[in-house]
């Protein structure tokens, strides 16, 4: 059961901080990582924005044939996922 805080209000949930991205180096490690204490409503909306760039960047990269365009997607379609599932870690931890 979950406890609340003295005035009965329940304690925003927010990232757990425990999702990496990134992977570099050999043998390969994860650069970055996801911060913690981020309300999961201000993460939800960054992720949705990622995911505009994502989908305009794959329609263009294959319009115009441009990988870097693809590999930018590419990069942050790991940022986003990243995210989402630090989001759901700390979902399943407030519960």
């Amino acid at each position: 059961m979950k406890t609340l805080p003295p005035d009965n209000t329940p304690k925003p949930v927010t990232t757990a901080g425990v999702e990496t991205f990134l992977a570099a180096g050999n043998p390969s490690l994860n650069l970055l990582r996801v911060e913690p204490g981020v309300p999961v409503d201000a993460a939800y909306e960054h992720v949705s924005i990622l995911m505009g760039y994502i989908k305009h960047l794959v329609r263009e990269g294959d319009m115009e044939d441009d990988h870097k365009f693809l590999g930018a997607a590419d990069y942050l379609c790991d940022m986003a996922k990243a995210l989402m599932n630090d989001i759901e870690i700390a979902k399943g931890k407030a519960h």
